[in-house]
């Protein structure tokens, strides 16, 4: 006697986010440090952006992939992406790949990168509406870290599009923290420990 029977498994995964929000805060505090003149150079500033800004958040990204989570696999999956272009793009600057490469460098590519990562934010702004209000707040100044960077790049504006991308880039990473640690506590304790703010409830209902 055959007795066929069908099991269904279902692996449950934990919310990613917290560690891909670690690594976007760390990223822009070391990265922050530099543009408002706390220090110099990229040199250290590139370790973080590899392994923090790259691989934490590539990490949440396939993970909110299991869980079936477009929005977060997007977010996190672009944004790895960007540190590791960045951080390419720093090596080449500094000479890393040879002197061909170094002499070829034309600020004006990367602000072509910049300008296209600040539409795909903007798209991305909208959609964490729904969300919660600080992962809005985050996507927000990230709009506005990449218009700094993009003017910057193009040499419009002085010194002004340089100064906006410092404090947007400091304050993506404070609010990135208190994202991350809601991510953490929230679900640790059974409550809501610390509060993201509800979504605005304009687009979803």
């Amino acid at each position: 006697m055959n007795n066929n029977q069908t099991q269904n498994v279902k692996i449950l995964n934990c919310d990613p986010s917290a560690l891909g929000l670690f690594g976007l805060a760390m990223v822009t505090l070391v990265a922050s440090s530099q543009k408002l003149g706390i220090t110099e150079g990229t040199s250290f500033i590139i370790p973080w952006a590899i392994f923090l800004g790259g691989f934490a958040q590539l990490f949440a990204c396939i993970n909110d992939s299991k869980r079936q989570n477009t929005f977060g696999t997007t977010a996190f999956g672009a944004y790895a992406l960007f540190w590791f272009g960045v951080a390419a793009s720093w090596m080449i600057k500094a000479g890393v790949f040879g002197q061909s490469l170094q002499a070829g460098v034309d600020p004006k590519q990367l602000g072509f990168a910049f300008l296209g990562y600040l539409i795909f934010s903007v798209i991305m702004t909208i959609g964490a509406m729904e969300t919660n209000k600080v992962l809005f707040i985050i996507f927000f100044l990230i709009d506005f870290l990449f218009i700094g960077l993009t003017l910057d790049s193009f040499g419009i504006g002085g010194e002004f599009p340089h100064t906006l991308a410092a404090y947007s880039e400091f304050v993506i990473a404070m609010c990135s923290f208190y994202g991350s640690a809601a991510a953490v506590l929230n679900p640790h304790f059974g409550r809501e420990f610390l509060p993201v703010g509800k979504p605005f409830g304009i687009f979803k209902k």
